[in-house]
């Protein structure tokens, strides 16, 4: 879930008369940037047939810490979701094909996610076309993320 720890108070610690002109536009730097690549990782989702949402689902399932797959909690949690709309996410990745639900090994009450074949393929060029574009990406904004390492 959300953690408020991470957000920052306007009135707290860090007060708005520290802030430099640099500041503002590191922070526009960053936020056209990470706008940018939502909006070309969504297009190419697309591309390759696949709804953006179904995308974040799959890194979710591949990805997941839990060798066995996440739970639709987990999705929930990673997505920022609310529980009823991971689910109704889930119902939509099953029925294209690109995902599964299968019970828990152990607690067969646990229902688990995992890539099917067609998903995992997908997921798999989606994901090389990402690295590719980050690593594109680094070189135009190594200096804006070294930036913000010396304004901490």
């Amino acid at each position: 879930m959300y953690d408020r720890s991470m957000s920052v108070r306007v009135n707290g610690s860090v007060g708005s008369s520290k802030l430099t002109d640099a500041d503002y536009v590191l922070l526009l730097q960053l936020r056209d940037g990470l706008r940018r690549f939502q909006r070309w990782s969504e297009q190419r989702a697309l591309e390759a047939g696949v709804r953006p949402a179904h995308h974040q689902l799959l890194l979710v399932v591949r990805a997941h810490e839990d060798r066995s797959g996440p739970t639709v909690g987990d999705v929930a949690e990673h997505l920022l979701l609310r529980h009823h709309s991971a689910v109704e996410l889930v119902d939509r990745t099953v029925t294209a094909g690109l995902v599964r639900r299968r019970a828990d090994r152990l607690d067969l009450r646990t229902v688990r996610l995992e890539l099917t074949a067609l998903g995992a393929r997908r997921l798999a060029d989606l994901s090389a076309l990402h690295l590719e574009e980050l690593r594109r990406m680094g070189g135009r904004h190594g200096p804006l993320w070294r930036g913000l390492e010396g304004s901490a």
